[in-house]
């Protein structure tokens, strides 16, 4: 438990350096103000930045350690994860009735016109297309 615990601080100074790389050339005035940044603000920034984050996620892994072996121990309890209850199941009969009438009243337009176009585009099996009443060969421009 304690090589966890000096990670974890071992870890946190890591971080504390990696940030102070990235702010060293700022606070002490080696990068001059207004302009572009130098090769040498460049280096220490991202190398600061790539310090912080290692030692950030390490100590983020020892500390998820430590967590774990205090559950293990029994010290730590953990948290129950709230579960929505599922809602209850609606029978049949409870649903609207009306519904199935509003459907057949919006549904009756869009059966008529595919009745009409049923009924237009009746397909022989000359290859014809009847269409007002007129025969015309399928793929051809004149009518019979």
């Amino acid at each position: 438990m304690i090589r966890k615990f000096v990670g974890t601080v071992a870890a946190s100074l890591a971080a504390l350096a990696g940030l102070w790389l990235m702010i060293a050339p700022f606070a002490l005035g080696t990068q001059p103000e207004g302009s572009d940044w130098t090769n040498a603000t460049q280096s220490e920034f991202f190398t600061g930045l790539g310090v912080a984050v290692v030692g950030l996620a390490g100590a983020v892994s020892f500390a998820l350690a430590i967590h774990e072996e205090l559950v293990v121990r029994g010290l730590v309890v953990p948290k129950p994860r709230r579960t929505e209850p599922e809602p209850e199941p609606v029978p049949a009969a409870a649903a609207p009735q009306a519904s199935s009438a509003e459907l057949a009243t919006l549904l009756a337009p869009l059966v008529e016109a595919l009745r009409e176009d049923l009924n237009d585009r009746d397909l022989n099996n000359t290859g014809e297309h009847r269409r007002n009443g007129k025969a015309t060969l399928v793929g051809m421009e004149e009518t019979r």
